[in-house]
């Protein structure tokens, strides 16, 4: 018998895996909570996916289109400049410091360069 491709099994199934590997660690409610809001949000996952399969640093505008282009399976010609606009501004103002903070990026204002700290 297989069991049916569902995205509440695969949710069950991944809710397991993580209670799995949590049990038996010292990780504190606060820790396991923070953990699981940064990963919350599906841009925040893209961003994070981007910059570990490119392992170095790129502009913001570039990691935007690349969010972008995963986002909506687009080849990065046929995005519409406000879609790319939108997610570079929700990187900006929301997901980049939360990863900074976290310890996951590395942010150089100046020169508007994200680098991969703790996740290359």
């Amino acid at each position: 018998m297989t069991t049916p491709s569902h995205p509440e099994f695969d949710r069950t199934e991944f809710v397991l895996a993580v209670l799995e590997w949590l049990e038996g660690r010292e990780n504190s409610p606060e820790a396991v909570d923070d953990t699981l809001d940064l990963l919350a949000h599906s841009r925040r996952r893209s961003f994070i996916r981007v910059m570990r399969t490119y392992g170095e640093a790129l502009t913001l505008p570039d990691a935007a289109e690349e969010v972008a282009v995963r986002e909506t399976g687009t080849p990065v010609a046929e995005l519409s400049a406000e879609h790319v606009a939108t997610v570079y501004i929700s990187l900006y103002h929301d997901h980049l410091p939360r990863l900074v903070d976290a310890g996951l990026l590395e942010y150089d204002q100046e020169r508007d360069l994200v680098s991969p700290a703790a996740i290359s």
